[in-house]
């Protein structure tokens, strides 16, 4: 890539998945910091603008790979949200939210994760960087259960150089509290 990486972030956004992901890929690139709440664009999908850090699978076999990256963003988020929110679609009405219940999603991933290192197959992906930053999150604010799987996988995918270069980074960044 010619063009500078610019990540534009906020250390308590979802810009920490980026950032880790950038850390991953081993691209260069400079982070701007903007105030929470304020509109964050990020550059093209990172996993395929740098193939040869393998983060991707090859486009033939991504049918895995793309229903983990979807489920974490559209049915895991959602229902973490929603139980946060305190909302629970009456029994009648669950499968008009897509995923049905919190619980079912809970199980879903935890049979996804039972047995098996990684989220998308037998290597580490960015489907691992996306799905684990919201099991890792979910585990250290208590929005997800604490099953057995999920602590194994967190584990496993924050024992990562490029998570440790990513984290000490972004807990670098977080603003500092006023002096008393």
């Amino acid at each position: 890539m010619a063009e500078e990486l610019v990540l534009y972030t906020n250390p308590m956004s979802r810009g920490r998945i980026v950032r880790w992901m950038l850390e991953e890929v081993g691209a260069p690139y400079r982070a701007e910091m903007l105030e929470f709440g304020t509109t964050m664009k990020a550059p093209a999908y990172l996993a395929d603008a740098f193939p040869q850090a393998g983060l991707a699978p090859p486009p033939a076999q991504r049918g895995a790979y793309y229903r983990w990256l979807f489920f974490a963003a559209g049915p895991l988020e959602a229902s973490i949200t929603n139980r946060s929110l305190k909302f629970e679609p009456p029994a009648e009405r669950q499968m008009m939210v897509g995923y049905g219940t919190f619980a079912a999603v809970m199980d879903t991933l935890d049979k996804a994760l039972s047995g098996r290192t990684y989220i998308a197959g037998d290597r580490f992906s960015a489907a691992d960087v996306y799905v684990g930053s919201h099991i890792n999150f979910g585990l250290q604010f208590g929005s997800i259960d604490r099953r057995p799987s999920f602590v194994e996988y967190s584990a496993r995918v924050t024992d990562r150089e490029a998570y440790r270069r990513a984290k000490a980074l972004d807990d670098a960044d977080l603003p500092k509290p006023p002096a008393q």
